[in-house]
């Protein structure tokens, strides 16, 4: 039960501080940060976006107290490192939601913060020691980190969207904190990161009053990564790569397509397979609906494939997540049956 305490308390002061900021900084967002729609957008009326900075303030708050108070743990020696490249990744996004920047700057910045999350505060993981070289492994996690932080900025086009595929992901992992899957430290991140979007869930649902921004998506898909690869290199590699398979498989089967057309693929679109979903006729509420259903079905495969260690069992839950996802993402991509 003590191990349970703390990670249940920073949620609840994470959702608190998110949920009273989102109150706070949405009329000074409606006049300085409202989206408004375009030929791309899912949303029809201008609508204020930056709540992303409720969601890291409350999950940092609360991450922060728990490090003040509760006895020294494993692991957080590199929070801080994971904090700083995170709120450095929100001034980019906030600049970006104010004054677009060019893609180049955009993504070389983005690499700069995930190279520092990756050097400084899991220098001690690896993924494959007897395969590749650290140098090798560094450069393809890097690469991985800069599309995760990409593809959770793509993926938060719809309302509640982001919700539905990180707070399930972000709970289990602070679950897996709390029964030493991962060290207690990174669980409480978790803990704090599932807080923080619990508290602005309410300001998003369908129809929503308050969007993430870019301020937002791309520090939430920096921790939501660096969350996975210290899943991944605690030795639940499988459970790491199911837990965020709806959306890796939507965002990178898409980029994969639109390259395939030589489309401008650093250009705002809407062939995502949740927006082909509303197009067919999908409410987003039943979007995300299904797209947390299936994630609560994430979760449990990954969770066997980490209680039940052999490569059959593991090859299984992996195998039967790749159809799960396929399945959702095959009735997106065509019309609603009628009632």
């Amino acid at each position: 039960m003590e191990r349970l305490a703390t990670p249940v308390l920073i949620l609840l002061v994470a959702a608190a501080v998110s949920a009273g900021l989102c109150v706070l900084l949405r009329p000074l967002l409606v006049r300085y940060a409202l989206a408004r729609p375009n030929a791309r957008s899912s949303h029809r009326v201008p609508t204020p976006q930056g709540g992303g900075i409720a969601v890291l303030a409350g999950a940092f708050l609360a991450l922060g107290l728990a490090l003040q108070v509760a006895p020294p743990s494993i692991g957080t020696s590199g929070l801080a490192f994971v904090v700083v490249a995170a709120l450095a990744l929100a001034m980019v996004g906030a600049w970006d939601d104010i004054r677009p920047l060019s893609a180049g700057l955009r993504l070389g910045l983005q690499a700069l913060c995930v190279a520092v999350v990756i050097v400084y505060a899991a220098p001690d993981a690896r993924l494959f020691p007897d395969q590749m070289p650290l140098a090798v492994e560094r450069c393809l996690a890097l690469l991985a980190g800069i599309w995760f932080v990409n593809l959770t900025n793509f993926m938060d086009g719809i309302d509640w969207i982001t919700v539905a595929g990180v707070v399930p992901l972000a709970g289990a992992l602070a679950l897996a904190g709390v029964f030493g899957l991962i060290d207690p430290a990174t669980g409480w991140l978790a803990a704090a990161l599932c807080g923080g979007l619990i508290g602005f869930a309410p300001f998003n649902k369908p129809v929503a009053r308050l969007f993430l921004g870019d301020v937002g998506s791309l520090p939430i898909g920096l921790l939501t990564a660096y969350l996975l690869y210290r899943l991944a290199g605690m030795g639940a590699l499988v459970a790491a790569l199911i837990l965020p398979l709806y959306h890796v498989a939507d965002a990178t089967i898409t980029l994969l397509r639109r390259l395939a057309r030589r489309e401008k693929v650093w250009e705002a679109h809407r062939s995502h397979f949740y927006q082909q979903a509303t197009t067919n006729g999908y409410s987003a509420l039943a979007v995300v609906t299904q797209v947390a259903l299936l994630n609560l079905a994430l979760v449990v495969l990954a969770a066997v494939s980490v209680l039940l260690p052999v490569p059959t069992a593991q090859g299984g839950c992996l195998a039967a997540a790749i159809v799960l996802t396929g399945l959702l993402l095959r009735r997106f991509s065509r019309p609603a049956a009628r009632r």
